[in-house]
């Protein structure tokens, strides 16, 4: 019995020592090689031009070296010749990410979409009845590209889009969807209220939390020659009647000043930047 185990232990260990001769080399992954050092087997593909790299480091070298971004060209053009399955499941995702594109924006009330001749005259129709001249700038204006202000048609309200600069901090916020019938006081709590404000915004804006009773509003209207660009505004009204008989370009932009420094901010604003035609 021991003979049969010893020999059968011999027979096991000369296989797995044949075994050992025998073993092929491990094969390659790519036949490429790194076309950045030059050195090492390739690992990784470029999605956009396609050149091949063996590590992460070697693959930020080519980003920087080529100015390229990584990211497939999904437009790219394809000839037919070359044109397969996987360029065609390629379109077709590219559709389908396109279209949620466009039903998420659709969705999205604060986007200025809408562009059309329609719109902005029923924007400017609407705000005319409640005694407002708005006016709209031509394409490209990145006042234009900003604006969000929109007319809720079963509220019967305008939802504006507006701009909080204050001066004596050197801050700008912007507001959107602010229905017209909040009072400035209700729009500025957020800002200036010493228990209701916004931390970060407090502690910024400390020097008007300070002095709230001491806080003045004025609109930024027309840049016309000898007459004044600011409106006060009073805090205790409603947005729609402060802007009654005002002229808006795209929407309101409102200047929170302190009372003892009101005439001296006020008068420091540049007007170096030309007036913009309108429609």
């Amino acid at each position: 019995m021991e003979a049969l185990l010893v020999s059968d232990t011999l027979g096991i260990g000369g296989d797995l020592e044949e075994c050992a001769h025998t073993v092929q080399p491990k094969r390659k992954m790519s036949l490429h090689s790194c076309e950045t050092c030059g050195g090492e087997e390739a690992r990784y593909k470029c999605p956009r031009c396609m050149k091949y790299s063996c590590s992460l480091p070697c693959v930020k070298k080519h980003k920087v070296d080529a100015s390229c971004n990584g990211i497939r060209d999904k437009v790219a053009f394809v000839p037919l010749s070359k044109f397969s399955d996987i360029n065609l499941l390629s379109d077709y995702r590219f559709l389908e990410d396109a279209g949620r594109v466009v039903d998420r924006t659709s969705r999205d009330r604060m986007l200025p979409r809408h562009t059309s001749n329609k719109f902005i005259n029923f924007l400017k129709k609407s705000a005319r009845k409640c005694d407002i001249d708005l006016r709209i700038l031509p394409v490209g204006f990145s006042k234009r590209r900003a604006n969000s202000t929109f007319f809720h048609k079963k509220e019967q309200r305008f939802h504006w889009h507006l701009k909080l600069l204050f001066p004596h901090c050197q801050a700008e916020y912007t507001e959107r969807r602010v229905t017209d019938d909040k009072t400035l006081n209700e729009i500025l709590k957020r800002y200036i209220d010493p228990a209701e404000s916004d931390p970060t915004i407090r502690q910024r804006l400390r020097e008007y939390v300070a002095s709230p009773s001491d806080v003045k509003v004025f609109m930024m209207g027309e840049r016309k020659i000898g007459q004044n660009r600011y409106c006060q505004l009073d805090s205790s009204k409603s947005l729609r009647e402060n802007l009654r008989g005002k002229t808006i370009v795209e929407y309101p932009t409102l200047c929170v000043t302190l009372k003892d420094v009101t005439k001296d901010v006020v008068q420091a604003k540049p007007e170096s930047d030309p007036t913009p035609s309108v429609s």
